[in-house]
């Protein structure tokens, strides 16, 4: 590269000069004298003349003498436009100040004059001008916003870089802070332009934000789906809920949603007849909303012919099993079987749906939801291979456990078996009969009862802890001291306690793939009272359903399909299982199960289900983790067996990118000012390309190189002082 101009300069001080001078002036009276004495000899002349030459250079030293050359570029520098075309870009909040009441527009249309080549077209002289989309690594991209990657991609990719100009709304929601990436841009002197697109404040809006619909329901049985809006109008305003089926139901419901905050409640629909359908629940047009696209949310829904299998074991036909047994037999979606030790009068209880003796493994299999009452392993009871069996059938076949104590205190002995790391509470042994009290005692909700569906009996959680508060006593509570760890606590005695809390009495857990629910008294057959089987048939119906959810989830001619969660929310780890039958009709031992999914962008996945072990024959499992919501689906293939099962998950959870969020220009302006660049408020092309072009050229290229410090100049100096030493000792000077 040929130079554009060579200079020699110096970096001079008032100090280094004068020092300079003085020296070069002592030095060259001091040869003059020296020249005198010698009579003016040549020889004397020349080595004096060298002395002062030497002197100057050493003057000249101590002003840093430095050959600086500037080199034009030879390429031109670049400029990067980026523009943000994730979803949130579609939000359509700016309003035409000469025509308020017109349809705002989206952010993305001010967004595509600025990305336009011809927009730039007065600075492709002076620079290369590249324009560039930008979102996220998401898949689907646009549903995510990552802007510290952006800003790193461009820095890595090109070396010339000049500037940016960031066209966004502000509004990341992946990757790293984009603070790192603009100091990063800051170190390199290059600054960023942001300009930011949108409204600071939300406009008036209401956002269905959630519609929490199962996978399957019951023909015959009603549906309660709770729903969530939130809302950013001013004041409270009355709509009416609409939820429309794909067969043409219509259902709505009168609300009003409260301003600037969310309402949560629930549609309640009684689907008749099986089939494959879709769910839509839409809200008007509310108040001055001015963004509609987030105003119905749609879910699909499979409607099934219910027929579960409930087994209910007791010792004696206590008051809460009677009652229990009634209310499960009037259910017509549940088939009931009873086995009634009598220990004492040593034969089984016998009539319509008793069982004359505890079901064989087989058998027992058939079962969704088993009723544990005051039952352990005394004589005339439970065998140790008995609870071998409950214990694998839960852990292994997704089945439900329900452990319902009594005043005998028979299942005190279950602690010696297998089941006793099903029971989820501890169990204090110097009581085993329980506690009995003459004052009614009251259940206290927790938190997670509150909103738990289990405990749901009215259509609101407020609703539903006022009734809770004014059931019906109870006079007896079972002998447990605490929660065990990885339980979830429902509810627990409104008054005792014990050095660990509150007593718990509605427990619930997972095992295996199973669940588990502890009821820590007997005397949930009194909230018959004055309102008959109101409460009591609700609770323990949803007992039931909910026990046996996932065992029904999905199920062909040789597999089960459950998983866990049952309702699976997008970013949450999603945990598969299924039952494989062998063409022979045995649990499969080993094999190959394959679970493909197809996600709702069309990306498909593959998990391999592996096998839970040698005593879990027939169960295999697998974890996953979606990362969007809708309907995902699942096609489950085995070649040990030539089967295939096809189904549904529908995934729970909001986009990354919402509609209707206000923006974040506080985000770009401290982009802006970390890389020293400018935040401009104008969506002008004009004027973005305005601020752009006041940016000083870059410099020239400029190479110095320090004479005063360079080697070759100290050799030069070291070289005329040896000359002049060996010109004086030849001259006879010493």
């Amino acid at each position: 590269m040929k130079p554009a101009s060579q200079t020699l300069v110096f970096s001079p001080s008032p100090l280094s000069v004068t020092v300079g001078v003085v020296f070069v002036l002592l030095i060259a009276g001091l040869a003059w004298m020296a020249w005198r004495r010698s009579g003016y000899r040549r020889v004397t002349g020349l080595l004096e003349g060298l002395r002062v030459l030497i002197a100057a250079a050493i003057a000249i030293t101590l002003n840093q003498p430095e050959w600086r050359e500037l080199f034009k570029p030879e390429s031109k520098p670049t400029l990067v436009v980026l523009r943000d075309v994730s979803r949130s870009m579609e939000t359509q909040d700016i309003i035409n100040a000469a025509s308020p009441s017109s349809e705002p527009l989206a952010r993305k249309a001010l967004a595509t004059p600025l990305a336009e080549a011809a927009t730039w077209a007065s600075l492709t002289e002076r620079m290369e001008v590249v324009l560039q989309d930008f979102s996220s690594a998401q898949q689907p991209p646009e549903e995510g916003t990552d802007l510290n990657g952006a800003l790193n991609q461009v820095a890595e990719k090109h070396p010339r870089l000049q500037a940016v100009v960031l066209i966004s709304d502000g509004d990341w929601n992946s990757g790293e802070a984009p603070a790192q990436a603009a100091t990063r841009l800051r170190m390199r002197d290059v600054p960023v332009f942001a300009v930011p697109l949108g409204s600071e404040s939300r406009l008036p809006d209401v956002d269905l934000a959630s519609f929490e619909v199962p996978t399957f329901a019951i023909a015959g049985k009603p549906l309660r789906v709770p729903f969530t809006i939130e809302s950013s109008l001013p004041r409270d305003e009355a709509a009416v809920v609409e939820l429309r089926s794909s067969t043409g139901e219509v259902i709505t419901k009168s609300v009003v949603i409260p301003a600037m905050s969310r309402l949560q409640d629930v549609m309640v629909w009684r689907p008749e007849k099986p089939g494959e359908l879709k769910l839509t629940l839409a809200v008007p047009k509310t108040g001055g909303e001015r963004f509609l696209n987030n105003n119905s949310i749609e879910a699909p829904l499979s409607i099934r012919k219910e027929q579960l299998h409930v087994l209910i074991i007791e010792s004696f036909p206590r008051w809460e099993y009677r009652y229990l047994r009634n209310a499960l037999e009037r259910d017509p979606g549940v088939e009931v079987n009873c086995l009634l030790f009598h220990p004492a009068l040593g034969k089984s209880g016998s009539g319509r749906g008793y069982l004359s003796a505890m079901p064989k493994a087989d058998a027992l299999a058939k079962y969704d939801v088993v009723f544990l009452g005051d039952v352990g392993i005394d004589k005339g009871q439970l065998t140790l291979e008995q609870c071998d069996a409950l214990q694998k059938l839960v852990r292994d076949q997704a089945a439900g456990l329900v452990f319902m104590p009594g005043l005998n205190g028979y299942q005190s002995t279950l602690q010696n078996t297998t089941l006793a790391d099903l029971l989820p509470v501890v169990w204090d042994t110097a009581q085993p009969r329980g506690w009995g009290t003459s004052s009614p005692g009251k259940f206290s909700l927790t938190e997670s009862g509150t909103r738990s569906l289990l405990t749901k009996l009215e259509d609101t959680d407020e609703a539903s802890a006022r009734v809770w508060q004014n059931l019906p006593g109870f006079q007896w509570y079972a002998p447990a001291i605490r929660a065990k760890a990885g339980s979830e606590v429902l509810a627990m005695h409104g008054t005792e306690t014990n050095r660990f809390g509150r007593i718990p009495l509605i427990v619930t857990k997972t095992h295996g793939a199973g669940k588990i629910l502890f009821m820590g008294t007997d005397g949930a057959w009194r909230w018959r009272k004055g309102v008959e089987d109101k409460y009591h048939y609700r609770f323990w119906g949803q007992v039931v359903r909910w026990m046996a959810y996932q065992r029904n989830m999905s199920q062909g001619d040789k597999m089960r399909l459950f998983y866990s969660p049952d309702r699976p929310r997008a970013g949450a780890v999603l945990t598969l299982n299924a039952n494989v039958t062998s063409q022979t009709g045995e649990p499969l031992r080993d094999g190959t199960v394959i679970a493909q999914i197809t996600a709702p962008s069309g990306k498909t996945s593959s998990v391999r289900l592996v096998s839970a072990g040698e005593e879990a024959w027939g169960l295999f499992s697998g974890v996953t983790t979606p990362t969007e919501p809708g309907e995902h689906r699942v096609r489950l293939t085995s070649a040990d067996v030539g089967a295939a099962l096809d189904t549904l998950i529908s995934v729970q959870g909001t986009p990354r990118e919402k509609l209707g969020q206000p923006a974040k220009p506080d985000v770009l302006r401290e982009i802006a000012q970390l890389t020293r660049g400018k935040l401009i408020s104008s969506t002008d092309p004009a004027e973005v390309v305005a601020a752009v072009a006041a940016m000083p050229r870059p410099e020239e290229q400029e190479r110095r190189v320090q004479i005063w410090a360079h080697p070759i100049w100290s050799l030069l100096l070291v070289t005329l002082m040896g000359v002049f030493w060996v010109g004086r000792k030849a001259a006879g000077a010493f």
